[in-house]
């Protein structure tokens, strides 16, 4: 098994749109509704933008220690404790060993994710690779800039991507791998994340986590 496969080994789906990538440090995007006592703090905590399943004061306060950085666009930064940064889509930071690069995420059909507000995914690379976190985002048409391994997408329809959808901005994209995200809790179902996984493009590896916990083995 290569780095890369190893790689994404490492990445949980913590439910809805949150993930968590042991690179270490550990980095969680998006923790929403999280239960149970974490067996580890975050050492970056990035947040794509203000509504409540994306932005959960209370999740990240349980996940977050005195050393955690949280990332996410101004508008968050009051609702978030601790050591804050604020980014824009098309701006980049590195933490340590980690690079993190702002891309823009809105809709282009609904009104729930305005492109005006600045909300944003994120492209982290460590060690050579990448993980593309696409927050809550249409098929917009920066997807055909993104350049990364592992692609997360959103999947439920409604305030994001169709599966449909998603399987096209996979295939724009070509990453090795790709996981599905943004449902069965507020939106959307494993329905959803099963249907992506029919429609990709061979030679992206769809991978489909199970839902755990941070507190879990």
């Amino acid at each position: 098994m290569g780095y890369m496969a190893g790689l994404v080994e490492r990445v949980r789906w913590l439910g809805h749109a949150g993930m968590a990538v042991d690179l270490p440090p550990l980095l969680v995007i998006d923790p929403y509704d999280i239960t149970g006592d974490p067996r580890k703090k975050a050492g970056i905590i990035l947040v794509t933008h203000s509504h409540y399943d994306h932005l959960d004061p209370a999740s990240i306060g349980k996940i977050s220690g005195p050393d955690t950085v949280l990332v996410a666009p101004a508008e968050c930064l009051a609702k978030l404790p601790g050591n804050t940064r604020p980014i824009s889509p098309g701006q980049s930071m590195k933490i340590g060993e980690v690079e993190i690069e702002a891309v823009p995420a809105y809709n282009i059909n609904k009104k729930f994710h305005p492109r005006k507000n600045g909300w944003v995914g994120y492209i982290v690379r460590f060690g050579g690779e990448s993980i593309y976190h696409a927050g809550d985002t249409d098929l917009i048409p920066e997807l055909e800039g993104i350049k990364c391994d592992i692609a997360v997408l959103p999947v439920s329809g409604i305030y994001v991507m169709t599966a449909e959808e998603a399987a096209e901005a996979a295939g724009r994209i070509r990453p090795r791998f790709a996981i599905p995200m943004h449902y069965g809790s507020v939106a959307g179902t494993r329905a959803d994340a099963e249907r992506f996984k029919a429609l990709c493009r061979p030679g992206v590896g769809v991978r489909m986590p199970p839902k755990s916990g941070l507190s879990d083995g």
